[in-house]
């Protein structure tokens, strides 16, 4: 018996009477129930999403993925489609192979070659960096303002030298840099512009969404992101040309553009002649870029999609939890004394990814970061502190301009805790208490 549209809206609305039993929010009860600094935050419409897209068994991307990647780019005041990937790390590596893919010079652009160099943050997170290494491009580390934790213009520029070739930056935990600045002297000298979205989504610069600006703009969605998916993230392109390059490298590198369980959109598989193939050697199987598989499945696309219709409601839960916070801070004559918050760039609105602060010279930031877990609040570091002093980079072929002061001091000095959409009154107040509480066991 073939199973009725009943059969498939039955099961959906039995999943969602699961989600709304088995995932029930339990009662927030201070100093036993742990605050994260980061979780997902779901309901019922992601489940019936998921399961919806599980019962066509269209396991690769699908027809969710299509809408996914047609939806995006709206949030970015971008016309080009995004281009769905598992990770922000693999929209990261996308991004920057795609500046030295050979295909680049077939659409009349010039590629990055080895030891090119790209001017990227000190203070950051490794997958902002490691694409530039991977590609045997060499990053130029420069350092930050300790107001706004994000590399200023100024810097930026001062970095150039006649090997410069691109800009990589992160919007840090959701604070932008300005991307407009940057992107207008990028077109100015000649220069590639990405931008690391994957912790800004719904920010703007001059009025702008983050990504708005860039060649290339990445996300990810991954659960403590703004949406999420599980694992997943994108690539937004600037133009056609761009996309047609950086789908290549997510599709194995392949030189087709036929869409998953699709064969001959190009009307002519059989009728290339590429390379130093024989002349109609499948065009599915030719291959004009170094590249990978990092598509993500249809499942991960409809969760996505039921989150993005929340994503306005998530990015004002983050401002209002991050005024919260800093209205918090800087009353208490205390903290106001020995933690400073870290700021919106000017011009700028964030999308708040967290609440960094820095400690005073007076603070063990060990002791802090220890005694805010102990008592259940959620903290981060500041992703790497230092990039160049990580293990992992110890020997890379990489170049500093300037001093990294206020890079070092971030790695010493700095936090954050969380602003997610999770987070309500109780939490927060009990958040401050606990801040409160941590700075006056050292003073």
């Amino acid at each position: 018996m073939n199973p009725s549209s009943s059969d498939r809206s039955s099961i959906i609305e039995a999943s969602r009477r699961f989600f709304n039993e088995a995932h029930a929010p339990k009662p927030f009860v201070a100093g036993q129930s742990y605050i994260p600094v980061t979780t997902k935050v779901m309901d019922d419409e992601d489940m019936a999403h998921l399961i919806d897209a599980s019962l066509d068994m269209w396991l690769t991307a699908g027809r969710f993925s299509r809408e996914f990647e047609a939806k995006l780019p709206e949030f970015m005041n971008r016309k080009t489609g995004a281009l769905l990937v598992n990770s922000g790390s693999s929209a990261n590596l996308v991004a920057v192979s795609s500046l030295g893919a050979p295909m680049m010079e077939s659409l009349k652009m010039k590629p990055l070659r080895p030891a090119d160099e790209v001017i990227t943050a000190a203070a950051g997170f490794p997958t902002t960096v490691n694409p530039i290494i991977q590609n045997g491009f060499v990053p130029v580390f420069v350092d930050v303002d300790l107001k706004t934790l994000n590399a200023v213009p100024e810097a930026v520029m001062a970095a150039k030298t006649s090997k410069t070739r691109a800009v990589i930056l992160a919007h840090t935990l959701g604070n932008p840099y300005r991307s407009d600045v940057l992107a207008e002297w990028c077109a100015r000298e000649g220069l590639y512009l990405i931008e690391d979205s994957c912790d800004a989504l719904g920010a703007q610069v001059n009025g702008q969404p983050v990504g708005s600006y860039g060649d290339y703009a990445t996300l990810s969605f991954y659960p403590a992101h703004h949406i999420t998916m599980g694992e997943g993230g994108a690539v937004i392109s600037k133009d056609g040309k761009l996309k047609r390059v950086a789908e290549s490298i997510r599709d194995w590198g392949r030189d087709c553009w036929c869409e998953p369980g699709q064969d001959n959109t190009c009307k002519k598989r059989f009728g290339w002649t590429l390379g130093d193939l024989p002349c109609g050697y499948d065009h599915k199987y030719t291959y004009s870029n170094i590249g990978y598989n990092l598509k993500a499945t249809d499942m991960q696309a409809a969760v996505g999609l039921s989150q993005l219709k929340k994503l306005p409601r998530f990015v004002a839960a983050r401002r209002a939890n991050w005024k919260a916070l800093y209205d918090g801070v800087m009353s208490s004559p205390l903290l106001k004394e020995h933690l400073e918050p870290v700021v919106a760039t000017a011009q700028t609105e964030p999308s708040w990814f967290g609440f960094p602060l820095h400690c005073s010279e007076a603070l063990d930031r060990e002791k802090l970061v220890s005694f805010l877990e102990d008592h259940k609040v959620g903290t981060r570091l500041v992703f790497a502190g230092n990039l160049t002093k990580q293990p992992a980079y110890k020997g890379a072929n990489f170049r500093v301009h300037g001093e990294l002061k206020n890079t070092d001091r971030i790695m010493r000095k700095s936090l954050w805790i969380g602003v997610h959409p999770a987070l309500d009154g109780a939490k927060i107040q009990y958040m401050l208490e606990q801040l409160e509480a941590a700075v006056r066991a050292q003073i």
